[in-house]
């Protein structure tokens, strides 16, 4: 009984912190997420679902006549788009990348993780305002291809689509860099020279031998790197100029301007579900990794 009430004192001041500053929080988004707006913005103590219907959903002012929210639909279409987008061009670039590294002699590898890390330790904001003054009309990429003579006017890359993607890429690589070295690093080599030994291509090597064996941490980076994309808000502000809203920003506009904050609350829960569905993925793939093998 003494050891269970020791661990139970070693524990609370962890479980204080959860319950305060974690759940505590969550608990507020919740119940603001079933009552009604207020007129200057807080809330109305009053219970309704106007906010949840209002997510997916769109009443006529007049007509009373309901209809899909397709700035919403279209919102949540362009996250989930933007964010797999975003996903995919950080595996292109990151996996050779943290294959590089990972096939570094040891005494090099540090220096090589440091030059990944360096970006994390400035601000996400200078780091957006870096990648725009290099996509902009006046940009680095605009002025080197017009002095090529490859282009005579800009490109209008800034304030697109293409542009967030750019920006979210350059933010989230690392964290697809890191998993997959990891996994990389623990990976026997011996098995990649078998397949060599045995006739294989480097293509049927890194299909049937490499991949196979770091792909948890393909999922693992898969996953860092689309649950902070879908929730994005100062990439998408400043490289989209407001033109290509995402959750984040959309969530934002209710608790500013709109001043409607159920529906903030309810898109965000909306928001934390789709990430929650993303996570329970990565646990039952990584589950059936570890299960086959061994």
């Amino acid at each position: 009984m003494e050891k269970i009430r020791n661990r139970w004192l070693l524990l609370s001041p962890a479980m204080l912190i959860l319950i305060f500053a974690a759940s505590g929080p969550l608990i507020i988004v919740v119940i603001y997420s079933f009552l009604a707006p207020g007129d200057y913005g807080g809330v109305k103590w009053q219970f309704s679902t106007e906010a949840w219907f209002n997510v997916v959903a769109q009443r006529d002012f007049f007509t009373e006549q309901i209809a899909w929210s397709d700035a919403h639909l279209s919102i949540f279409w362009r996250s989930v788009k933007l964010s797999l987008m975003t996903t995919v061009m950080a595996f292109i670039f990151g996996f050779p990348t943290a294959y590089f590294i990972a096939t570094r002699p040891r005494n090099r590898r540090d220096m090589w993780m440091l030059l990944i890390m360096i970006p994390f330790w400035t601000n996400l904001l200078i780091r957006t305002f870096a990648v725009m003054e290099i996509i902009r009309n006046e940009g680095v990429v605009n002025t080197l291809l017009i002095a090529m003579g490859v282009i005579d006017t800009p490109i209008q890359i800034l304030f697109t689509e293409f542009a967030v993607v750019v920006g979210m890429v350059y933010v989230y690589l690392p964290l697809m860099v890191l998993p997959i070295f990891a996994s990389l690093e623990r990976l026997d080599f011996s098995l990649v020279e078998a397949g060599y030994d045995l006739y294989a291509t480097r293509w049927q090597v890194l299909r049937r031998v490499i991949m196979p064996l770091v792909k948890p941490g393909i999922i693992a980076g898969s996953i860092l790197v689309f649950v902070p994309s879908l929730g994005a808000y100062v990439t998408p502000r400043v490289l989209g100029g407001g033109k290509q809203l995402m959750l984040g920003n959309l969530i934002e506009l209710q608790f500013g301007q709109a001043r409607n904050w159920p529906l903030g609350a309810a898109l965000s829960l909306t928001l934390l579900a789709i990430v929650m569905v993303a996570l329970l993925f990565y646990v039952r793939v990584a589950g059936k990794e570890e299960v086959g093998h061994g």
